[in-house]
């Protein structure tokens, strides 16, 4: 086989980091494959806006059917994002025999399965390495050289925009709104942050990891997830004083047939390497029987880390069919057949070390009448810290918990916020400093 034909959906800034990979180092892969990648077609709405690559004439065009109908083009590469069109596409080459690697985890995260079986039925590839993590090789490590290992946990930092945020708010004391701001100027942020800062992002990318390791399906709405809005300066600066960062982490645990699948703001020890992964770069930590804990760490997002993601999937494919396979494994590394569907545990049933933050007027019997709430409910402290009082005659009262459940929490905070002497909602931060 002399050449193997690509076609590209979507040439925004991940396409053009593929088009100047296979530009820079294609005789590179050509040597290591036996076979030229040769990319045939890219298409786009926008095909007129100098991206900063040289495309040769032809290749470009508006048409996505000459990238999804083409005989010729054997591995289809769906860049543009989000669940429609690119569900559509991305049916519609497979039912037309054509390979998929794609960085789309909202589409998996959601429409999965659809894609999954019907990939199994026409015997394709569906990759997607650069759906998690950019350019960190942690799902083709999953489902290849750690295939042997039973999973209990998995921890990641996954979300560049919010590392980048909570990084600058830890190292610098400034406020959330504040970094925001300066995150959107300098491009790490978009215009609308909603789907980076509340969760939304890393849910769709702990849903891949699950299915990985646990060998589960996972519905998207079954994920807890919480944002990092609610963090203020005062919480970074308490975590410090009790030893933690706060950093938001997507977790994922074990429990025989059921499993923990959460995002939230987290406080993790400071000695512990997932605390130094810092700015932009993303790190994921998986628990196995056998090998015992794993960290990655690198690039989550970007041009050049997420395309070469990208063409190592494709390069995957590409061995594939110059040894005539067509379809080596399935998407998640179980057979098709043997994918459960455990269930996911309640966030209520969920046990965790707590930090608790109150803002109360400084008056008399306002700590007893706390304590009193938090031990109706079954909550012990471990150790609590107050400050000196400001302007307004209010106080923060911080309160480390021995691990609780979270609806005792819940139903504890729920009395608690009602006090007269409590001036706001409480804020509630989980702890992770126990794990194997």
């Amino acid at each position: 086989m002399n050449e193997i034909k690509i076609g590209l959906i979507g040439f925004g800034t991940i396409g053009a980091g593929v088009v100047k990979l296979l530009d820079k180092n294609g005789s590179l892969l050509e040597e290591k494959l036996g076979t030229r990648l040769f990319l045939k077609k890219i298409a786009d709405l926008d095909i007129s806006t100098d991206r900063g690559v040289e495309v040769e004439p032809g290749v470009l065009t508006t048409n996505v059917d000459e990238v999804l109908c083409d005989p010729e083009i054997a591995i289809v590469i769906e860049l543009i994002g989000g669940y429609e069109p690119a569900r559509s596409f991305v049916l519609k080459a497979i039912a037309n025999g054509k390979h998929i690697v794609t960085a789309n985890k909202a589409l998996l995260a959601v429409h999965g399965e659809e894609i999954y079986a019907a990939a199994e039925k026409k015997g394709v590839e569906v990759l997607f390495e650069a759906a998690v993590g950019g350019g960190i090789p942690v799902l083709s490590s999953i489902r290849g050289n750690l295939a042997g290992n039973n999973f209990s946990t998995v921890l990641g930092i996954l979300n560049g925009t919010c590392n980048y945020i909570l990084t600058r708010m830890t190292q610098e004391g400034a406020d959330f709104a504040e970094v925001l701001k300066n995150a959107q100027q300098l491009g790490y942020a978009e215009a609308d942050p909603t789907f980076d800062v509340e969760g939304i992002d890393t849910a769709h990318k702990l849903c891949l990891l699950l299915s990985l390791c646990f060998g589960t399906r996972v519905d998207l709405k079954e994920v807890s997830t919480e944002g990092i809005s609610s963090i203020a300066a005062v919480d970074i600066n308490f975590a410090r004083d009790f030893g933690y960062k706060i950093k938001l982490l997507a977790i994922g645990k074990r429990d025989g047939e059921r499993i923990e699948a959460r995002v939230h703001p987290t406080m993790i020890p400071v000695n512990y390497p997932l605390a130094d992964v810092n700015g932009v770069f993303n790190g994921i930590r998986l628990s196995g029987d056998f090998v015992g804990p794993v960290m990655f760490y690198g690039r989550g997002a970007g041009m050049e880390p997420t395309a070469s993601a990208v063409i190592g999937d494709v390069a995957d494919i590409a061995r594939n069919l110059v040894a005539g396979i067509s379809r080596r494994s399935a998407p998640l590394g179980f057979g098709d057949d043997k994918v459960k569907n455990l269930t996911i545990k309640p966030m209520g049933e969920i046990t965790s070390k707590y930090y608790i933050r109150f803002n109360a007027f400084d008056r008399p019997g306002v700590l007893a009448k706390i304590s009193g709430a938090l031990g109706d409910n079954n909550i012990s402290i471990e150790s609590m810290m107050q400050t000196a009082r400001s302007t307004n005659c209010t106080v923060p009262i911080v309160i480390m918990t021995h691990e609780a459940r979270e609806m005792d929490i819940r139903k504890a905070l729920s009395v608690i916020d009602t006090f007269d002497v409590i001036k706001e909602k409480s804020n509630v931060i989980r702890i992770e400093d126990n794990l194997e």
